[in-house]
């Protein structure tokens, strides 16, 4: 919610419909608004990565569950989407490397939960060997712009 607030076109997708609907109404009685002009609803990966300059799941901190979704947005998306996965366990730079894009993908070290509390905190953003310069610069501007302070480690890989 915070992305939209700040301006980012956003799109939500969840392979459970009854998810999307309950997030819809509770975002709407968030904002009390009828319209959510900044939040789309999409059915499909497809759909929610087909233009986006930044992806960012929500799945379990589980391998199996990162490397499935990381292989379906890498496949979808255009080469210039950024993936950015919440792990607090994970190696971004193994992650990385199963994709074909190991230079566009940066770990948020905190949990899906604690990203949706409140701003002025600051944020672990993990990037492994090959993660770009211009990677890092776009994630800090992001959460920055969502009231975070990212700090910055490097998962030295494998």
């Amino acid at each position: 919610m915070g992305a939209a607030r700040a301006g980012f076109r956003v799109l939500l997708e969840d392979v459970m419909p009854g998810n999307l609907h309950h997030a819809r109404e509770s975002i709407r009685r968030q904002l009390n608004a009828r319209a959510l002009p900044a939040v789309t609803f999409v059915s499909s990966i497809e759909d929610a990565v087909r233009e986006a300059d930044l992806v960012m799941d929500c799945v379990p901190d589980e391998l199996e569950s990162k490397l499935e979704i990381l292989w379906l947005v890498d496949r979808m998306a255009p080469p210039r989407t950024v993936l950015a996965t919440p792990t607090t366990s994970l190696s971004i730079a193994d992650l990385g490397s199963c994709t074909n894009r190991p230079e566009k993908c940066i770990a948020i070290a905190a949990s899906v939960e604690a990203l949706t509390g409140g701003p002025e905190r600051d944020l672990v953003l993990r990037a492994g060997p090959a993660t770009s310069e211009e990677t890092v610069a776009l994630l800090s501007d992001f959460w920055e712009k969502l009231g975070f302070r990212p700090v910055l480690e490097r998962d030295a890989g494998p």
